[in-house]
């Protein structure tokens, strides 16, 4: 495929943006080469600005469950943008999208609307030390929560791609503060408790690790942050930014059986218009101001395009959208597996629902940040730009999440992905 005219935009794109990009994973430094600028998309499929069509599988990295441009959530646009695009105050889109997350997640009984998955992380832990009076924060191993200050710590997502596991310009005495523990480790979380259990405000995970991949939570695991965290006095936040609404119309937390204090949101909850959310108890959420004493705020937070787009994909979510997701995400899974042993190729691949990960490694699990680490990114990054001259597009990193969405049909883009890669793998053999 010919791809000049995104040579040409990354080329004067690099003059006024830093990289020639706005997100440094946009950038293709973990797999090489050019970034390819899209111009439209419709259902599972992106069509970049010289005309060529791909087969996607980064949904916009998650939110289209329904697959691009779908109808719905477009009519909620164009009819709010007619009305207009913002207010900055309060709407009743604001209310009936946080009614129907509240109705989705029964651990949310209040919800807090922001910007971005970021905005939402950083102030849920703010709101945990402020209930706790304690400073220090536990996260995981590759596990990505934004880009805030506590969080650029051994962190994942666009950070593992471009190898600055800690970022420069965290104050070191604020990163003292982040105690971090390798993801589905029991031992090692309890072990993080027994040394400052006293001192700890808030555990942060992902439920199912996806910005070092898809690495679902191993048997225990999600229970034991709940059972630690609730003897210790501090609070479980579940940082479903990427599987809210994604895996399970309640989340994660629905799949695994596990209540959090406090969850943040994202992406999905905007029907790919850029949100974030956080909620949890009333009597946590109560201590936000204007209600309570810790302030958070953003000046155009609950913008009535985003409310509108969030709701219109919700309210379209059943069981039977998660039973397809599943179905097909299987029948895809199965398809790149018979084709990897079909030509001798080491793969491994996680999925749950509707989101997976190829880790191409010869060991038969990947539960951790050290799994994913051992497999072999070379070899993704061949893999990568075979697919793009097949005409599919998969993230352009080795330590990303997957998606499938419901416009991805069994007989026709996922058999025509699974033709494919097993012609790609053919010639990694």
């Amino acid at each position: 495929m010919e791809r000049k005219q995104s040579d040409l935009l990354f080329a004067r794109a690099s003059k006024v943006l830093v990289g020639g990009v706005n997100s440094p994973v946009r950038a293709f430094k973990g797999v090489g080469g050019t970034p390819i600028f899209f111009e439209r998309a419709d259902g599972p499929y992106l069509i970049d600005v010289d005309g060529n069509r791909y087969i996607d599988f980064v949904a916009s990295w998650g939110p289209m469950l329904r697959g691009y441009s779908y109808p719905e959530v477009v009519d909620a646009i164009q009819e709010q943008a007619a009305r207009t695009t913002s207010f900055g105050a309060p709407t009743f889109a604001e209310i009936k999208l946080a009614e129907l997350i509240c109705s989705y997640v029964p651990t949310i009984e209040k919800v807090r609307m922001v910007n971005s998955g970021t905005e939402a992380t950083m102030s849920a832990i703010r709101l945990a030390r402020g209930i706790t009076g304690r400073d220090k924060i536990v996260k995981f191993e590759g596990g990505f929560h934004g880009h805030g200050d506590a969080l650029l710590v051994k962190a994942g997502s666009g950070v593992l791609t471009l190898g600055l596991p800690d970022s420069p310009g965290v104050p070191q005495d604020l990163a003292q503060h982040t105690l971090t523990v390798p993801y589905n480790d029991i031992d090692a979380a309890k072990a993080v408790f027994d040394a400052y259990g006293d001192a700890i405000a808030t555990v942060i995970v992902e439920p199912i690790a996806g910005n070092m991949g898809c690495v679902p939570p191993i048997a225990g695991f999600l229970e034991t942050l709940r059972e630690l965290t609730t003897n210790h006095g501090a609070l479980l936040i579940l940082d479903e930014v990427m599987t809210g609404f994604r895996v399970a119309q309640g989340g994660a937390q629905a799949l695994y059986d596990i209540q959090p204090d406090l969850t943040t949101l994202g992406k999905v909850i905007g029907g790919g218009m850029p949100v974030g959310a956080f909620g949890g108890r009333a009597e946590f959420m109560n201590q936000l101001a204007p209600e309570g004493p810790i302030y958070q705020s953003g000046t155009l937070s609950g913008n009535p395009l985003a409310m509108e787009a969030g709701y219109a994909l919700l309210q379209s979510l059943n069981s039977h959208t998660y039973a397809a997701l599943a179905r097909k995400t299987n029948h895809l899974v199965s398809g790149i597996n018979d084709a990897a042993r079909s030509h001798h190729i080491d793969l491994h691949i996680n999925h749950v629902c509707g989101m997976f990960s190829m880790f191409f490694t010869s060991q038969s699990t990947v539960t951790c940040f050290a799994d994913v680490m051992a497999a072999d990114a070379e070899r993704y990054r061949m893999f990568f730009h075979a697919m793009l001259d097949e005409g599919v597009y998969f993230a352009p990193s080795p330590f990303e999440s997957a998606f499938v969405s419901t416009s991805h049909e069994e007989n026709h883009q996922l058999d025509a992905t699974i033709a494919a890669v097993d012609r790609v793998f053919a010639r990694l053999a």
